[in-house]
């Protein structure tokens, strides 16, 4: 998983509520378990129409917003079922924070072993950096792990809370086989007393 420190680029703003998982990925595209190639699909029956062309007044399809990584979204994001294709999706498509006043709890812990930042904010700060994307290719917002501050395109800075554990992880590329992987040493030794002390298992 790769280190997530600072973005800085143009936010798209997606103000519906309740976008459940299904809507960012619907169930025709969960045959695979691979987690790239679904990025394509992300908000797939809102992107397309039925004959697979684009609907031009979908946010992502709008040439401002087609590199976006920064999604502000309304309420209760990633609802719905707990499909690990949601956040797989996103990140696919190039997503690396998701701003909202709420997230389904499923979809948030999965987004950070998925290297994204979902981000939690009162209704307020979420209007303001709503308002902000809707500038579109104009403004560019900076998001920093680090310091913990969301920076909008005309200097006003948000402090914003994060897990300290899932800071770490996302801050040094770690998802859960990275932190096995951290322990390597201790497992191998382990593993050689285990084999030395029971050679029967």
């Amino acid at each position: 998983m790769e280190k997530f420190t600072k973005v800085t680029g143009i936010a798209a703003p997606m103000p519906l509520v309740n976008i459940d998982t299904d809507m960012i990925i619907p169930k025709g595209f969960l045959k695979t378990i691979k987690r790239t190639g679904l990025g394509v699909h992300a908000f797939d029956e809102m992107r397309y129409d039925r004959q697979g062309n684009e609907i031009p007044d979908f946010v992502l399809n709008k040439p401002q917003y087609r590199k976006t990584e920064i999604l502000v979204a309304g309420d209760n994001f990633g609802c719905g079922s707990s499909r690990e294709h949601a956040p797989w999706a996103l990140a696919d498509f190039g997503i690396k924070v998701i701003i909202s006043t709420s997230f389904a709890d499923i979809f948030f812990n999965n987004s950070f072993k998925n290297g994204m930042l979902p981000i939690v904010l009162p209704q307020e700060q979420v209007d303001l950096l709503m308002s902000d994307a809707e500038k579109g290719e104009n403004a560019r917002m900076t998001v920093d792990l680090e310091a913990q501050e969301i920076t909008t395109s005309d200097g006003q800075v948000i402090k914003f809370e994060v897990d300290a554990f899932k800071k770490h992880c996302l801050l040094n590329g770690l998802d859960d086989i990275g932190l096995t992987l951290e322990k390597a040493t201790a497992i191998d030794t382990f593993e050689g007393q285990a084999a030395q002390s029971r050679p029967w298992v």
